[in-house]
């Protein structure tokens, strides 16, 4: 390509209007601007579509509390859940490898060992899918609501993968 027609792109280009770069006369008209239906002016889809996206109280009960940072009754890597769900499969128990922290989109990483082959599931804690999270063994000892055990020492157990003794001794309540 010539000089002349690479400048003449590139300032074809620096406009603000969309054009076709060797002809000032194809130029693309930019598309109409539609209004939303009537009954969204009224607000009347907002509501729906608010339920059906935003948690539940109980739901926000648990990011709250369960998978704060700093909460005393908070859960740490290392503990074991059972997690009841809608759909199938309908209850997943495994160790808690990790909690990824992201407000409402919070996610808890569980892993099992099923039929000697190891199964990881990620949930999402606001899920409507998800119906209940219970704490069969605090991290460290302990069981239920009550008090917190010793604390693992890392806040991402992907080591376990690699050992699944270490992983069957902390689901087992022994210390590995």
């Amino acid at each position: 390509m010539s000089l002349s027609l690479l400048r003449r792109f590139a300032r074809s280009m620096s406009t603000a209007a969309p054009s076709y770069p060797f002809s000032k006369l194809a130029v693309i008209p930019p598309a109409p601007a539609t209004p939303p239906p009537a009954p969204l002016l009224k607000g009347k889809g907002l509501m729906a579509h608010l339920s059906d996206t935003l948690p539940s109280p109980d739901k926000l009960k648990l990011l709250k509390t369960y998978f704060s940072k700093r909460h005393p009754l908070r859960i740490l890597p290392g503990s074991v859940l059972s997690v009841t769900m809608g759909h199938a499969p309908t209850q997943f128990t495994g160790v808690l490898l990790s909690v990824r922290r992201r407000g409402i989109d919070t996610s808890i990483l569980l892993r099992n060992v099923v039929n000697r082959l190891g199964v990881e599931m990620q949930v999402f804690v606001a899920s409507p899918h998800v119906k209940d999270i219970k704490i069969l063994q605090r991290a460290g000892g302990g069981t239920g609501q009550g008090k917190v055990g010793k604390r693992m020492r890392r806040a991402k157990l992907f080591y376990l993968r690699d050992s699944p003794e270490k992983m069957s001794a902390i689901s087992a309540g022994l210390r590995g």
